[in-house]
């Protein structure tokens, strides 16, 4: 089993900020080719029998060759799973990392601000989705190791 994913690893690549194996986008390129061209002219022999114009048989047979990129989307989908790895349990868990990135949000220009500025329906998507309670923690204290040593006393009181 580890041989197998080791020769997989070695056909995967990123497109548009996703991981893809090669084989299977190069199958999805002619599964895409085959199904659209296939309905264009599928319908374009159709449609000059029924349209009395044939421009209007070339339009609507250019969409059908359209819905046929939409279903060889479908059949892609079905036949190539994502490659993608999803983690659970990411750094987010971690208090560290959490009173870390906070400490650079309050840095930035307008600081971190506070629950009582946000609108009701912030608040109750936050309760929604368990991230309140993460929020309404108490925030790092300033670091009182970069002022001077007689400022820090005035902060800390």
């Amino acid at each position: 089993m580890d041989r197998d994913s080791k020769a997989s690893t070695g056909r995967l690549a990123e497109v548009w900020n996703d991981t893809v194996d090669l084989r299977h986008l190069a199958w999805a390129i002619a599964i895409g080719i085959g199904v659209s061209v296939a309905g264009f002219y599928a319908a374009s022999s159709w449609l000059r029998t029924r349209v009395a114009s044939p421009e209007l048989a070339h339009a609507y047979a250019m969409l059908a060759g359209l819905a046929g990129c939409v279903l060889a989307g479908v059949i892609c989908a079905r036949l190539f799973p994502p490659k993608r790895e999803v983690v659970e349990h990411s750094a987010s868990h971690d208090p560290a990392w959490r009173a870390e990135v906070l400490a650079e949000l309050a840095a930035q220009p307008g600081g971190l601000g506070t629950l009582a500025d946000l609108p009701p329906a912030v608040v109750e998507e936050l309760k929604a989705l368990d991230l309140y309670e993460l929020f309404a923690a108490p925030a790092p204290a300033p670091a009182a190791r970069n002022l001077p040593q007689g400022a820090a006393k005035e902060v800390l009181a």
